[in-house]
């Protein structure tokens, strides 16, 4: 059974840093593409980043351009997403998400590609 766990959300101040860790179980993570969503409080789930197994490539919202890195290590199973420069609009429930559909990281991203959601963690950036 396919599953993520999302961990290293915390509370941060405006320009601060953290890294999200995403760990993989279940599937093969060299043929998936691996998408982080983020949900805040009363608004639309969003895709910020999301790294490709079609093309390698990593692609990001217009507005965390810039700021986030994704990357992933296929051998130990696992994706991190390195935020920087945090801003208060940045706070957020983060979700790690895979996806086997062919270019399914083309912004924007299409919630149904993606699968196996789990409990997400909780990025606070505030003073």
């Amino acid at each position: 059974q396919a599953q993520l766990v999302e961990s290293g959300g915390d509370l941060v101040q405006p320009e601060g840093s953290l890294r999200l860790s995403c760990a993989v179980s279940g599937f093969n993570l060299e043929y998936y593409s691996i998408a982080w969503f983020r949900q805040a409080i009363g608004k639309e789930r969003e895709g910020v980043s999301c790294i490709s197994s079609s093309d390698g490539n990593a692609y990001y919202a217009d507005s965390v351009k810039g700021r986030f890195t994704v990357s992933r290590d296929n051998p130990k199973r696992m994706v991190y997403l390195q935020m920087n420069n945090l801003k208060p609009e940045d706070t957020a429930v983060y979700y790690c998400v895979a996806s086997g559909v062919w270019d399914s990281c083309k912004f924007p991203l299409i919630r149904d590609f993606f699968t196996s959601w789990g409990q997400g963690t909780q990025v606070t950036v505030s003073s």
